[in-house]
């Protein structure tokens, strides 16, 4: 058995802040990080348009209240006002440790970082090193790991949550390369591990973003929060999926439709392109299903449409956003200096997820909480982004609330002790488990039946949402589920099975759908990027709350949660 004070799943953004606070605070403390990738291919790696911050480098009128404003209209007031006053209050200083890092951020002229404009926020405060942010950002951090002697374990899946009584107690986690079943005792146990894109057919998620940590935990009978809202970025790449920036609107790009108009001024005249996601996903669609999409060939009637960049001119393309140039050469041929870009909305990013307050500490329910499970990043909602996250706010969160997560285990794990758990018990369900998977004998391959999964929620939980068409999608995933039972692993081995790591991840991707599905059956509204078209306004008397989402394989029970409201008075949402 290993054993380490504290164990953080993830190596991205929001685990790596967490453990080098923890390692700043009190070098003595043994922290290590599970990654099931290398920290650097974590899925913050590809994070591009930037970090919000009121630096006032560019707009001397920013203020944090501004940014705070922004961000809780941008949430339909569905965010927790006390989380996202921490949030825009710690941003500036945040940015300034990431420089003193070595994060190469984009200069302006005078020798400041540069900010430029994103949807949703009123001044120029994104901060941003080219299109190329989350990967400046990640390589320091994860640097920054190595010299400050955190354990790293690389290309380790962890397949369970070590959790009884309310408390988390260690992990089982599987080598990918060799086989090999460990289990780790810790103090405290930190979630990082991100989204979970590959729920849906068509996303910007890399293909570990299959929301293992939410799936464990959910398991493991902790709630999940706000499961409903499902942020469409408005200008996947089509038909890949792969994100185009919005960073590519804020220096200035267009949205247009086969009759060559900027249709957002229909939609959100005084913001345009640079409206919020859930807006902006919201017209594109509509203007494909009126049939002034494009086909990729310029024909009208299609499934996507353009963003033009041509005006911007080669210089600027090149100097501001030169890896979205290359994205869209690369994969579908189209040379944005001289065509515009054919792009869709692509499932991007999740604002639910696993409950935690302030402090990083996990709920247990609107009143209690666990013991020795924090969680921070895009797999926890704390809740700064409420129904709709604003652009840069989401590296913003997990640098802020990395910080505010590692420094509460800091001072958390002083006072705590080991718990005892029976290891041979978990260590014998985990290899049965793996047995069973390799020893399948049924006609259903894996692949075949992640797409069919895929699939159904990309057309039973999109951009739009009914509740017949969501029941229907709730009863093809008992369906599938039932599925699961009879798929066959074409790869027996124990060496570097990845198809046996598919076949885990596949059954995370199931829970995660069902809780996404049931939470958003439930919500009988539309606020930010849950749209109904059978409830089409928002309903503040009835679900001004929070979700909370039980699992167990008899259905999921559905309770709320009240929203912190301490600065700003819910309003309607106009731009």
């Amino acid at each position: 058995m290993l054993q380490h004070d504290v164990v953080i799943v993830g190596g991205g953004l929001a685990g790596s802040r967490a453990a080098l606070e923890i390692k700043r605070l009190n070098p003595s403390i043994d922290v290590a990080v599970v990654a099931k990738t290398h920290p650097i291919r974590s899925h913050s790696v590809a994070a591009q348009g930037g970090i919000a911050a009121s630096l006032k480098n560019v707009d001397s009128e920013d203020s944090w209240e501004s940014h705070a404003f922004d961000t809780v209209k941008g949430s339909d007031y569905l965010a927790d006002q006390d989380a996202v006053a921490l949030l825009t209050q710690q941003a500036p200083d945040v940015i300034i440790d990431l420089e003193h890092l070595g994060v190469l951020f984009s200069r302006l002229d005078n020798g400041k970082i540069a900010q430029r404009a994103f949807g949703g926020h009123t001044h120029n405060r994104t901060c941003y090193a080219a299109d190329k942010t989350g990967h400046a950002i990640l390589h320091e951090l994860v640097n920054n790991l190595r010299r400050n002697g955190v354990t790293i374990y690389d290309e380790w899946y962890v397949m369970q949550l070590i959790y009884e009584d309310a408390e988390a107690k260690g992990l089982v986690m599987y080598h990918i390369e060799d086989g090999t079943l460990e289990i780790i005792h810790s103090k405290v146990v930190m979630f990082a591990t991100g989204g979970y894109g590959r729920v849906f057919n068509t996303t910007s998620n890399d293909f570990a973003s299959t929301g293992d940590g939410l799936a464990m935990s959910a398991l493991a009978g902790v709630p999940l929060e706000d499961m409903e809202f499902v942020q469409f970025h408005p200008t996947g790449l089509y038909p890949v999926g792969v994100l185009i920036s919005e960073a590519v609107r804020g220096e200035g790009a267009y949205l247009i439709n086969s009759e060559g108009r900027r249709f957002m001024e229909d939609y959100a005249p005084s913001r345009m392109e640079l409206a919020p996601r859930d807006i902006t996903s919201r017209a594109i669609t509509l203007e494909i299903r009126a049939g002034r999409g494009v086909h990729p060939d310029g024909k009208p009637g299609g499934p996507c449409v353009y963003l033009d960049l041509r005006h911007m001119g080669e210089e600027k393309i090149m100097s501001r956003v030169p890896f979205c140039w290359e994205e869209a050469h690369r994969l579908v041929g189209v040379d944005a200096v001289y065509e515009p870009m054919p792009v869709r909305p692509t499932a991007h990013y999740c604002m639910g997820g696993i409950p935690v307050n302030t402090q990083g500490r996990v709920r247990l329910s609107g009143d209690r909480l666990t013991e020795g499970f924090f969680a921070a990043g895009e797999c926890a909602c704390v809740s700064v982004h409420g129904a709709n996250r604003l652009g840069s706010n989401s590296l913003l969160e997990c640098v802020v609330y990395g910080k505010i997560t590692g420094e509460n285990i800091a001072h958390y794990v002083k006072d705590r002790k080991f718990s005892e758990f029976d290891e041979e018990t978990y260590l014998t369900e985990a290899k049965q488990r793996i047995s069973s998977l390799l020893n399948k004998e049924g006609t259903i391959r894996i692949g075949a039946l992640r797409q069919q999964f895929q699939d159904s929620m990309a057309e039973h939980c999109g951009v739009f949402r009914t509740e017949e068409l969501m029941q229907e999608g709730i009863d093809k995933i008992q369906e599938f589920k039932a599925q699961y039972d009879n798929i066959y692993l074409d790869d027996k081995d124990s060496c570097w099975n990845t198809e046996l790591i598919e076949a885990m991840e596949l059954r995370n991707i199931m829970v995660v759908g069902e809780m996404i599905l049931t939470s958003a059956l439930n919500r009988k509204e539309s606020r930010g990027a849950h749209s109904r078209e059978d409830y089409t306004k928002r309903d503040d008397p009835n679900f001004l709350k929070h979700t909370l989402a039980y699992y167990s394989p008899a259905g999921l029970d559905i309770q709320y949660m009240d929203v912190v409201l301490d600065m700003f008075e819910p309003k309607e949402r106009k731009y």
